[in-house]
């Protein structure tokens, strides 16, 4: 009988030190949630930096390099006066025996050319061989004055230097570089950023990323969409180019599916497609035509969606009449973000690509400016948005990067209608 009231006695006891176990586990609970949410801002912060200072400016490097030696055809390249002043040493002793090379033929234009890259080889003197120059070792049989290969040297009459021709930079055709821009951005998005795509993870713990990473891939699609439909057609009695409708029927696929399929696979599967449309290109088994009116579609489809950026960006109340919060103009700050990201690399190949045109247009000025506008948007790395009335003393990040956005559109529209007249 002495039993039970003990029993009565310890049963309150493991109650209270259940009790205690649950406080310290929800405690413990609420400690990791909130260091995971701090993990998750400081990484927010750390990988909003978009990928332009990195892989845009190096997505054209072939092309801007070009440009670049056919602006200046008085420049030797290192190596070819290097290899020039060589064969020179070697030739000294043959060379007023020979007559002067004209030079290689200047190959014959191609389909899509640009104007600039039918110029001819350009001709640099070399240096000028010593009086007393080395012949050339025993067995090694000096080249003939009149080789044809890419640094020909000749004899010059006397008094004159001798010659040699600077081969022209690799031929690019048109399109390579447009197409090149349009991959960079989501393939940074899927391949190279941490945690890779995010908007349909399950544990979701970021946010600024995410919007980020939509505001790219809808860039990608309305471009993918102009190129397939316009850009690579000469007109609506073309045919598709089956690579380019795979890749744009694969970037449709919903952003934020887990599964069956996953957006990450189909994403990847489009940029394989317009990989092998770029290789078509150089081969000349694809067509890219720098056309005004193939231009002026896709110039309307970056308008448009920079419009509905500047209005998320600019409004004070929601469809359902709620006032914007925090959340919300987090999400639309870096949607515009990842838009003028991406929209400022496809530019840059539109400048590139469609230089004839739009120099034709005096348009080069006008996407120079909208690229300007684009980069100022996407640089902009607040710590934290806020949201603050646009004349307090918090800042209001949606309309600090309204501004350039609004800017961007409005020069994309004036070059629309350059290019329409």
């Amino acid at each position: 009988m002495n039993d039970h009231p003990s029993n009565k006695q310890n049963e309150p006891q493991g109650k209270g030190f259940a009790a205690f176990l649950l406080r310290h586990l929800v405690v413990a609970l609420i400690l990791i949630a909130a260091a995971l949410y701090g993990l998750s801002v400081g990484i927010d912060y750390l990988q909003t930096s978009d990928f332009i200072p990195e892989t845009a400016s190096r997505a054209h490097t072939p092309a801007m390099v070009g440009a670049f030696e056919r602006s200046a055809p008085g420049a030797p390249a290192p190596l070819a006066a290097m290899e020039a002043q060589n064969e020179a040493r070697r030739q000294s002793d043959h060379a007023t025996q020979t007559p002067p090379a004209s030079g290689p033929p200047a190959a014959p234009p191609m389909a899509n050319e640009p104007p600039s890259d039918r110029m001819p080889s350009a001709v640099v003197p070399a240096a000028e061989p010593p009086k007393h120059s080395v012949p050339p070792p025993h067995g090694e049989p000096s080249a003939p004055a009149d080789r044809s290969d890419s640094h020909a040297v000749g004899a010059a009459p006397a008094g004159r230097p001798a010659q040699t021709v600077v081969p022209p930079p690799a031929y690019r055709p048109s399109g390579v570089a447009f197409v090149e821009s349009v991959i960079k951005p989501i393939d940074y998005e899927l391949n190279r950023r941490f945690w890779g795509w995010r908007p349909n993870d399950i544990v979701n713990l970021t946010d600024n990323i995410n919007q980020h990473q939509l505001g790219v891939l809808e860039v990608t699609r309305r471009t993918v969409v102009q190129l397939a439909e316009r850009i690579s057609r000469t007109g609506y009695n073309d045919a598709f180019d089956r690579n380019l409708e795979n890749a744009m029927n694969w970037l449709m696929i919903k952003a934020t599916s887990y599964w069956f399929p996953a957006p990450e696979a189909k994403y990847k599967e489009s940029l394989a497609e317009l990989e092998i449309y770029k290789r078509n290109l150089m081969n000349k088994a694809a067509f890219f035509y720098t056309r005004s009116d193939n231009l002026i579609p896709l110039l309307a489809a970056f308008e448009d969606l920079l419009g509905s950026c500047d209005q998320n960006l600019v409004k004070t109340k929601e469809g359902d009449g709620s006032t914007v919060g925090f959340t919300r103009a987090d999400n639309y700050f870096y949607y515009a973000k990842g838009v003028s990201s991406a929209m400022a690399t496809i530019l840059e190949a539109v400048s590139l690509d469609f230089a004839p045109v739009l120099n034709n247009r005096n348009g080069a000025e006008l996407i120079h400016h909208a690229i300007s506008s684009c980069r100022l948007a996407a640089s902009l790395e607040p710590w934290i948005i806020t949201n603050g009335d646009l004349d307090g003393i918090l800042a209001n990040h949606r309309a600090h990067i309204a501004a350039p956005i609004s800017h961007a559109r409005f020069y994309l529209g004036q070059l629309i209608k350059t290019l329409s007249t």
